[in-house]
């Protein structure tokens, strides 16, 4: 037991079996008080018998890495057999609350006599966290080639360690395409087949949810429009306003109501990060909301965007300041710039790539008696902190001096607070011109100069924070002019995601500016 002064009583027993002879053999050793430790520690359970610790971490990807993974408490911890093998498939543990106490005990015998022996123990911390290895390995693939009967090692011609010349590429060579996964699932699971009880079978009509090739439809009920179309809705679907009923059942979804009735009021457009930085409402619920006041564009200057209800921008010349400009930076050595020139990282990266085996999307754990407060503490059970659910707001809105935080984002015109911007989306149109699908009630080619504008501010920028910043000498002025508005404005999507390669080498003196998910992933899946 724990007495006042954060001390632990212990007895350590000593059972022999080989001479079992009466209860008092068989109980020999001594007792210790050991001083509590407030250390918390993390135990990995290791499926292997360890006799080199470095060995062992290397095997889990290094201190680095088990310090990454313990931040994610929803991650699996990841060990690979064989580190050096970039094609070895992990094995995943699990990550389990614990409150197990770590002990180091030593025991001394005298020389003299066997019997004379001393126990000294330390009590090192508490294990709070203990990652077990439950699942099954998966299947290895080797890069070996075949052929004879003999077996040939590939690694040597696959696995880059040096520059090479464009012979190397060009060589003969099998073919060798190791699956990313076998398995989504580690831990076997008894299925058999059984049919689901919510489930019915034999629905009544067409409109059941029941399995079927096609996805349920979700009951969001937002109303599409496409530039093409004739018309826009003036009024929102029966059902979203029943929904969104259902939903607002406390009084800050009320707050929230008010809140987004009158932004569309000021505001006829709005794109979702700019709702969600002026309005403090869970994701889900926003998506119920949102249709109940204001129709989605899906083509147009206006896509992605979020229209109020009766208002049809492509009849009104002052919709111009709400169009959207899809900008994107673009990074590649062949301009004179690398990635990592730009501390903007990508959103996705195929480098950063997570298989589904190694997250674990499972609820919280049950809270543990190190984490509950103490009788001299305060209560926590009611006074929790507020959830903020709004983003920042750099993530819709552009400055100068500011970095964007992702290498594509969506702004509003609107929102782009520069001089020079302002200038050119105030070009004055002919009064005969018709709204354009690609540049809305802009004069054609205003889209280009925006990027190009917004693309020169940032290389500007990079470049009074970091001086190093590599150009091609070789490149005439007239030639890196042109780069400059090609390089990191580029519209076109054939390399969107070839180009956008993760830079791990953060500069401590210039972070990029942080900011919420941009509009990369579309609002129709969401309500599709």
């Amino acid at each position: 037991m724990a007495d006042s002064n954060n001390k632990l009583d212990f007895t350590l027993i000593e059972l022999n079996a080989a001479n079992c002879k009466s209860e008092e053999d068989n109980l020999r050793g001594s007792s210790a008080t050991v001083e509590l430790r407030d250390n918390r520690l993390v135990c990995v359970e290791y499926p292997a018998v360890v006799k080199s610790a470095t060995n062992m971490l290397a095997t889990l990807g290094g201190e680095h890495t088990v310090s990454k993974t313990y931040a994610n408490p929803n991650r699996r911890i990841e060990l690979r057999f064989r580190p050096q093998d970039p094609f070895c498939h992990p094995l995943c543990g699990n990550r389990f609350p614990s409150a197990n106490l770590l002990l180091r005990v030593r025991r001394r015998v005298g020389k003299k006599d066997p019997k004379d022996v001393e126990i000294h123990m330390d009590l090192l911390g508490v294990i709070t966290t203990t990652y077990k290895f439950q699942g099954m390995a998966d299947f290895q693939c080797l890069a070996v080639h075949t052929a004879a009967g003999k077996d040939t090692s590939l690694y040597n011609k696959i696995i880059l360690h040096k520059s090479e010349n464009q012979a190397f590429f060009e060589q003969p060579m099998p073919y060798f395409l190791p699956p990313a996964i076998f398995s989504r699932l580690d831990t076997p699971v008894d299925y058999c087949y059984r049919p689901d009880s919510s489930c019915n079978l034999f629905p009544k009509n067409n409109n059941s949810n029941f399995i079927s090739l096609n996805r349920i439809r979700r009951p969001n009920n937002a109303i599409f429009v496409s530039f093409s179309d004739p018309t826009v809705p003036s009024t929102c679907l029966e059902a979203a306003k029943v929904n969104w009923t259902k939903a607002c059942v406390k009084d800050f979804d009320k707050v929230a109501e008010e809140r987004i009735k009158e932004m569309f009021e000021s505001r006829l457009i709005w794109s979702r990060n700019a709702v969600r930085a002026n309005i403090n409402l869970h994701p889900e619920k926003l998506k119920l909301l949102l249709p109940v006041y204001a129709y989605y564009m899906v083509t147009g200057p206006w896509r992605s965007l979020w229209v109020r209800l009766g208002y049809d921008p492509r009849k009104d010349r002052e919709a111009k300041k709400y169009q959207m400009l899809d900008f994107r930076i673009r990074c590649s050595t062949k301009y004179g710039y690398s990635p990592g020139d730009v501390p903007v990282k990508a959103k996705r990266s195929s480098l950063d790539y997570s298989l589904p085996i190694t997250l674990n999307k499972a609820g919280p754990h049950a809270a543990s008696l190190m984490d509950l407060p103490g009788k001299e503490g305060p209560s926590t059970s009611q006074d929790t902190a507020p959830v903020i659910y709004q983003v920042k707001e750099s993530s819709y809105v552009f400055r100068e001096g500011m970095l964007p935080p992702h290498r594509q984002m969506f702004y509003q015109l609107c929102d782009l607070h520069v001089e020079s911007i302002k200038q050119v989306i105030d070009q004055k149109t002919e009064d005969d011109m018709e709204c354009n699908e690609r540049d809305g009630w802009c004069v054609v080619g205003t889209t280009d100069k925006l990027r190009d504008i917004i693309s020169e501010m940032i290389i500007k920028l990079v470049k009074a924070k970091k001086q190093d910043l590599p150009v091609n000498p070789r490149k005439s002025t007239r030639q890196h002019k042109s780069v400059k508005s090609t390089v990191y404005s580029d519209y076109d999507v054939d390399d969107d995601d070839a180009e956008e390669e993760n830079d791990d080498g953060d500069d401590e003196d210039f972070q990029p500016s942080e900011g919420s998910e941009n509009e990369m992933e579309t609002e129709i899946l969401d309500y599709m």
